[in-house]
């Protein structure tokens, strides 16, 4: 009896799709698992496979036919044997540069050792990685460190919190206490103890990762993984291969021409989070999140910290008045700035390092005597040295690989996700990807909404925002409303005495939906995740006010900065 291939679920609230195109024809034979028919929805294109080996009997709808989840799409005959489809080049996907390599269109092998290997265990990698063992694809991960969670585990996100929050601690028993009642005759610096709390907490998370692809019966790749084609791939030489391969290799930190970091004096973010001293004079190059967050915790600790940056501003692409209020505050609290200029030289000196400086756009060079100086001007794709240009795989100006709306590369059967890609470098950004292109490989509508990314720098105050900023509303022509509330007037924020910055939301004039949502303040961090769920799920700036928030808290600022946007603040 003939096998019945059916339309499946394609994700909440998807009851139809179009038939986009017949991969197999009538009297085709066809393998287990092998993608047969292409189907389109509003969301999302989905490849419907063969439930079992045999030859294809009919179609029972035409391309551009529209079918219903459970409607039958044509018949197999489980078992027979077909004739073998005639050979064609598979197309690249669209807006892509074409594979130039013959061997890079070929299909996958028949039998493959996994069915999903990805390139990398950081974030995107080993959430990808879970999520398609949940779905149930045979799944393994290539790793080359020796431990897992890639640079945000091991050198980044994790490590770089850890230290922020111990400064903190520090800074505030040092200076803050005393207001509350706490005095303390004296405060002293373990740096060594500080650096092992980071240590073990960095330890924990990683064999936390390990611990998951036991669980979810994930196989580690140890060593460097090389994409040799579709199917193939290559670990420290050794050939494996797969049905999906994914590359979730992340980003590197980006260097300056001349100016040769050694990871003691010159160093990267990963240096400086190794410091075994407080640098009496720290020159951060680069006013973005990463220089930032490190200048804060070596500021606390005890440096004297200088920020230089070629644009005029700090942290661009954040909303105009939080960047100026992020930039007045930590001035207030001894940062000095250098904005405008650019360090054309580093010389090294026994006594540290000696920065020669100018205006961005040229003039009067001045020099900068530092201890330690921190190159923090960016990140790049890690995309070199994996055989991703001799496998065919196009890759932009920058070096990043060129994906579609589903995570294909040029090539058939790779994609890619994360900081290798176009878009934010941010973790978060990364797992929900990750998880959009499993369940994509399973069938399911995987999607990610980049209109809700939250970013978050983690200095004091907090700074945190999702959505568009003013400027970006501007630019598009969109009419907007602005609803903004100080913590000043918050009651939560005066028990805390942490009262500096405001929550601001901006809503469409006429529907009043939540646009974007800019915070700068306690907590900003945790507190921006009720403005992503608003921006998620379509709701209104009145959606918010009318939420009973806890009293007295301070998401109650979000809530008052949401009424702001209709003029209806009650503390203000």
């Amino acid at each position: 009896m003939p096998t019945e291939i059916k339309v499946p679920t394609l994700g909440e609230s998807v009851t139809t799709a179009t038939v986009g195109k017949w991969l197999k024809q009538p009297g085709e034979a066809v393998k287990e698992d092998e993608p047969v028919v292409e189907l389109e929805t509003d969301k999302v294109s989905v490849e419907v496979p063969a439930p079992a080996a045999g030859r294809l009997e009919n179609h029972a709808v035409k391309e551009g036919d529209e079918v219903e989840v459970g409607a039958v799409l044509a018949l197999l005959e489980a078992g027979a044997v077909g004739k073998a489809a005639a050979p064609a080049a598979q197309a690249a996907p669209a807006q892509l540069t074409p594979a130039p390599k013959a061997e890079a269109q070929a299909a996958p092998p028949a039998e493959t050792d996994y069915d999903v290997v990805v390139i990398g265990a950081g974030p995107g990698g080993y959430v990808c990685a879970i999520r398609a063992a949940q779905l149930g694809f045979k799944v393994a991960c290539v790793e080359k460190r020796a431990t897992l969670g890639g640079t945000c585990l091991n050198v980044g996100c994790i490590p770089s919190k850890a230290l922020l929050q111990s400064s903190e601690n520090y800074h505030a028993a040092g200076h803050d206490f005393a207001a509350h009642g706490v005095l303390i005759e004296s405060v002293k610096l373990d740096l060594a103890k500080m650096q092992a709390r980071k240590a073990d907490i960095v330890g924990a998370n990683v064999k936390g990762v390990e611990f998951l692809f036991k669980k979810n019966g994930i196989t580690w790749l140890k060593g460097h993984g090389k994409v040799e084609g579709t199917g193939r791939l290559s670990v420290d030489g050794k050939p494996v291969t797969a049905r999906h391969i994914i590359i979730a290799s992340g980003s590197d930190s980006a260097n300056l021409p001349g100016i040769e970091v050694d990871e003691k004096v010159i160093v990267t973010s990963t240096g400086a989070l190794e410091l075994s001293e407080v640098p009496k004079r720290l020159v951060v190059i680069g006013g973005g999140v990463i220089g930032l967050e490190l200048g804060s915790v070596w500021h606390r600790l005890g440096a004297e910290v200088t920020v230089v940056e070629f644009l005029d501003r700090l942290v661009p692409g954040t909303d105009n008045e939080v960047a100026a209020q992020f930039q007045k505050l930590l001035t207030k609290q001894g940062f000095r700035m250098k904005l405008g200029h650019k360090v054309t030289k580093a010389e090294k000196t026994k006594k540290g390092v000696v920065l020669s400086i100018e205006p961005s756009a040229g003039g009067t060079v001045e020099t900068l005597e530092a201890d330690v100086v921190l190159v923090a001007v960016g990140r790049t794709a890690a995309s070199k040295n994996m055989g991703l240009e001799e496998a065919g795989i196009a890759l932009d100006k920058r070096g990043r690989v060129e994906v579609d709306a589903h995570y294909a590369t040029s090539v058939p059967g790779i994609y890619a996700i994360g900081d290798v890609i176009a878009g934010p470098m941010l973790a978060h950004k990364a797992e929900e990807e990750g998880v959009a292109l499993a369940e994509l490989l399973a069938g399911q509508a995987g999607h990610v909404n980049y209109d809700a990314i939250p970013g978050v720098i983690y200095t004091w105050p907090e700074v945190a925002s999702v959505g568009f900023t003013e400027e970006q509303l501007k630019d598009k022509g969109v009419a907007y409303k602005t609803g903004k509330f100080p913590f000043l007037a918050n009651g939560r924020a005066r028990a805390l005495g942490m009262t500096d910055g405001f929550v601001k939301v901006l809503a469409d004039k006429q529907t009043d939906r939540v646009l974007g949502v800019h915070i700068i303040g306690p907590a900003a961090g945790e507190l921006i995740a009720e403005a992503t769920m608003a921006i998620e799920f379509g709701a209104s700036a009145e959606d918010i006010g009318r939420v009973c928030h806890a009293h007295p808290t301070l998401s109650e600022a979000v809530k008052e900065a949401a009424l702001g946007a209709d003029n209806r603040a009650i503390n203000i």
